[in-house]
């Protein structure tokens, strides 16, 4: 990653390196009282005007609210943070331990970045194939207790709610529709699509009925037929009437004002908001040039890779590995279950070879589930949904089982081991259950380091000897070729004005990826502005540290050792765990 990629953190490693220097010179302890009593106050506004989030972080004191989505509200929302910012910016680092001095930076950062988000009203645009509340509110029952009969009825009363969100959301997106704020057409089409078959499914068939049917054994019966009556009447003569509003705003009002163009170029002060996206979702200056050509240097590099493997396999060019792939049966799934399964096993096997890897483990356990159906044709092979904090909630591997004759086995031992153990399910885990950090940092949403950590993360498979199939390390090495295109087709059409064509023509040119996967891929990247570029640009500042701390530290270097630092402070931004790890390198030396 070019040094200038990092020019983002140096602002903030000159004010903790200021205010070390000032700690040295003041009485400890001044303002430390005062900031993290101000941590707690704004980490309490963040749960109470999101309760969604509260409910997904394990505090279930909001559970029976949605969060207020109108325009007035977010900006409100901005103005609140702005407050929040000027009580930050107000407390002087003077005294303050280096974790706090740090928090306090990284709280600044965050809240600077939040307003200047504002700007984009990006609550003028709240859905797509991806995302929404169209989608958020079926998966909402999940992150849920249903084990008391007041934990149905707050289930009840956001049922209730739904209707008023959408109406919320609606006007929001009918003032998107006068500000040309308006996703690509195409990919509204699938979201009218979502929406309708959601709205299609009634009563027991519902997705929103699925907390009631089966009831805990401590709930009497008599409660049991209320909440379930009670629940069903309100899907049917609430909810699903909200949902098929939404459908015909969608299909009249909404879908045929959608943008043709797909990069976010097409927007108003379209350059401004990828920019803006990129250092939000990297924390880098980087710009789209030279990701781009990162992102080509990188396709250079893991085909080489390829080529070598794909030699061994009995084959001249790498061409030829992937038409072998592209036409065998045996390389694709036979059903859902099958693809259930594997990820269970690769899950299991890596669970065991852990403490190889780190010396802290996470205490949250981790499951391997079915992906909803009604996201599933547009989604990924698998993802994760973090646990709560308190272990409460287990995490969850999703798997896709849609279409599963066209999607390939190769990668699955890779996704499974980044969407798991030891990525996204490891790291976020062991970020949650860290005592000493405040409550904003432990949830922290840095992208690049998250991403970066989980894609990181596949090759430790291939360290500690699995990957034994070589096709299976194929697949590996195909995910790396992914992420590596990711780079090259996000800026391609946000930057470029790329086709999705083009787009969809670099993944064939490069891999066997199935169809399928491609299709929803490029799809993604369109919906998601940037959001792409944090996996490898975060894999590639984690593998840089490591390298400078084998270098410099010799037969003193420790991986396991390494592998905590890293993951010991929770997320962070990438110059500031350059920060981290430099700092470790120096102790170590000592």
């Amino acid at each position: 990653m070019p040094k200038r990629g990092l020019a983002m953190a140096c602002c903030l490693l000159f004010l903790l390196s200021y205010a070390d220097a000032m700690q040295a010179s003041s009485p400890a302890g001044g303002n430390t009282a005062a900031l993290h009593a101000l941590f707690a106050e704004q980490w309490e506004y963040e749960l109470r005007t999101n309760p969604e989030t509260a409910t997904a972080v394990g505090d279930h004191r909001y559970n029976d609210r949605l969060g207020d989505y109108s325009a007035q509200a977010n900006l409100a929302d901005a103005q609140a943070r702005q407050k929040f910012l000027q009580r930050f910016e107000a407390i002087r680092p003077a005294g303050l331990s280096k974790e706090d001095s740090l928090s306090r930076e990284l709280m600044v950062s965050n809240l600077k970045l939040d307003i200047e988000g504002a700007q984009f009203k990006g609550w003028e645009m709240p859905v797509n194939q991806m995302g929404g509340p169209h989608l958020n509110f079926v998966e909402m029952s999940s992150y849920m207790p249903f084990a008391t009969v007041k934990d149905y009825e707050n289930y009840l009363a956001r049922l209730r709610q739904i209707p008023r969100v959408f109406s919320q959301v609606t006007e929001n997106m009918r003032q998107g529709i006068k500000d040309r704020l308006m996703p690509p057409r195409y990919l509204l089409e699938k979201v009218l699509v979502q929406t309708e078959d959601i709205s299609n499914k009634t009563g027991e068939d519902s997705p929103f009925a699925k907390p009631v049917a089966k009831f805990p054994d401590a709930i009497s019966a008599r409660e049991q037929k209320r909440l379930h009556d009670e629940t069903i009447a309100v899907i049917d003569k609430e909810l699903l009437p909200a949902y098929r509003k939404f459908a015909a705003f969608l299909r009249q009002d909404y879908v045929p004002h959608g943008r043709s163009d797909p990069g976010i170029w097409a927007l108003p002060d379209g350059a401004a908001r990828y920019r803006y996206a990129i250092r939000r979702i990297t924390s880098t200056n980087l710009t789209p040039e030279e990701i781009h050509q990162i992102g080509r240097k990188q396709l250079t590099e893991t085909e080489s890779e390829m080529l070598t493997l794909a030699r061994k396999l009995g084959f001249q060019d790498l061409a030829s590995l992937n038409q072998h792939v592209q036409n065998n049966r045996e390389f694709f799934g036979v059903s859902g279950q099958q693809f259930l399964d594997l990820y269970a096993k690769y899950t299991r096997q890596m669970e065991k070879e852990l403490p190889q890897l780190f010396g802290r483990l996470p205490k949250n356990k981790l499951e391997v589930i079915p992906m909803d159906s009604f996201r599933a044709p547009n989604a990924v092979p698998a993802d994760y949904s973090p646990g709560a904090a308190d272990g409460s909630r287990p995490g969850r591997i999703n798997v896709n089982e849609w279409n599963p004759e066209h999607r390939s086995l190769l990668n699955v031992e890779a996704i499974a081991y980044h969407e798991g153990v030891p990525g996204h399910h490891l790291q976020i885990s062991i970020g949650q259950e860290l005592p000493d950090l405040p409550d904003f940092r432990k949830n922290g949403d840095y992208t690049a380091f998250i991403e970066g950590w989980a894609l990181y993360s596949e090759r430790l498979g291939k360290e500690i000897g699995f990957y034994q199939d070589p096709y299976s390390d194929y697949g590996r090495l195909g995910n790396e070729m992914w992420r590596d295109i990711r780079l090259v087709v996000d800026t391609g059409v946000h930057e470029k004005h790329w086709t999705r064509q083009q787009m969809v023509d670099l993944f064939h040119q490069y891999t066997a990826m199935d169809d399928l996967n491609v299709q929803s891929e490029v799809d993604r990247y369109i919906a998601w502005p940037a959001q792409a570029l944090a996996y490898k640009l975060g894999q590639l500042e984690i593998l840089k540290l490591r390298t400078e701390a084998k270098a410099q530290l010799g037969d003193k270097f420790d991986l396991k050792a390494f592998h905590d630092v890293v993951v010991g402070s929770g997320p962070l931004p990438l110059g500031v765990l350059d920060s981290k790890v430099h700092a470790w390198i120096a102790e170590q030396k000592k």
